[in-house]
């Protein structure tokens, strides 16, 4: 994550912990009044009250910053499929694959097709056979 990214997540948190400690004392302070009303009037029924406009758009407001400072901070997504994701990585390499702070991924592992063009190819069969019937006639002849 950058540091523009880590801001706006902590200002979002700051926001939010600010939504969280107005509605609690809110809540607070209506049951403190309430209680005080069932005090002095007993027949009159405790009236409950809904939160502020200003506490539920707050919460609103640092919910949306906390989202935007955590999706700008995450790493560039992968392609879904594999073709395109290792045509990616035998163009660019490590390069494609640093993070924001400039490091290479763990999971980097570097050409996925490595294995398969480093194998052995398929055995040619009957080339083996002529190779074979070829050295034998010239072994043969060599002996006589």
């Amino acid at each position: 994550m950058t540091w523009i990214s880590k801001s706006t997540t902590t200002l979002g948190l700051v926001l939010l912990t600010h939504a969280c400690y107005s509605a609690h004392e809110h809540s607070a302070l209506q049951s403190h009044r309430a209680a005080s009303l069932s005090s002095l009037a007993s027949t009159q029924l405790g009236t409950t009250s809904s939160l502020p406009i200003d506490i539920a758009i707050e919460t609103v407001i640092a919910t949306f910053v906390i989202c935007l400072g955590l999706v700008t901070g995450t790493n560039q997504l992968r392609p879904i499929q594999w073709r395109v994701w290792a045509g990616k990585i035998e163009r660019e390499g490590e390069a494609g694959f640093k993070n924001n702070s400039g490091e290479v991924e763990k999971d980097y592992v570097g050409n996925p097709f490595r294995l398969l063009e480093s194998r052995p190819g398929f055995i040619d069969i009957r080339k083996q056979r002529n190779e074979f019937a070829t050295w034998m006639k010239a072994k043969g002849t060599e002996t006589t």
